[in-house]
């Protein structure tokens, strides 16, 4: 197994990912949810799925806006075991020893694969006033959005591990937490390992 994709692809598991195994299919399928503004993203997780199980082929599923990235095996709980009955923010998300040697050894894979599904790098702006003139001040800045406490956890302590400093938003009625990387040398990590969707 190619450790480096794996964790590209447990990032995107986690963010746009599911598993699933309809009565009518003898195997189960994982699904990575890819917007049609990013075919490079889907181009990836076909790469990275090909790399972490070369004997499957993926398949592209048409969507309403977006395709879901396919791939068909019955082994994919055990390189998932994260999957479960319910939503991903209802259950607990943990790690095993063997997943979290791979993040640690292949830190920005899995923020890359975190990002590419549930995170963007946008273009913030603000305005101050200089001299009586107001200014407009634009930066760019790294957002993370997800409803797991669990899945935030893995994000935020990964970007702990890798140097990038972040803040946490005040969580939405909805429950989902913001994550914001805004200050520059983070941004430019950032930029230098992920930079923006494609």
């Amino acid at each position: 197994m190619n450790r480096s994709a794996y964790a590209y692809l447990l990032g995107l598991y986690l963010g746009d990912g599911h598993i699933s195994r309809p009565e009518q299919h003898r195997t189960a399928s994982l699904s990575i949810s890819c917007d049609d503004n990013w075919p490079g993203i889907m181009d990836s997780a076909e790469k990275a799925m090909r790399e972490v199980m070369p004997h499957n082929k993926p398949c592209r599923v048409r969507r309403t806006g977006s395709h879901d990235v396919k791939l068909y095996s019955q082994h994919l709980t055990c390189y998932f075991p994260q999957h479960g009955a319910g939503k991903k923010h209802e259950r607990l998300i943990a790690l095993r020893p063997w997943q979290q040697e791979i993040v640690e050894a292949h830190p920005w894979e899995f923020l890359r694969g975190l990002i590419h599904s549930d995170g963007c790098r946008i273009t913030n702006w603000a305005t101050r006033t200089v001299n009586g003139v107001v200014r407009r001040h634009e930066y760019p800045r790294y957002f993370f959005t997800n409803t797991s406490t669990d899945i935030v956890a893995l994000l935020t302590s990964t970007l702990d591990a890798v140097g990038v400093r972040w803040k946490t938003s005040v969580p939405r009625p909805t429950g989902q937490v913001n994550v914001s990387i805004a200050r520059k040398a983070s941004v430019a990590l950032m930029d230098a390992h992920i930079g923006p969707k494609y």
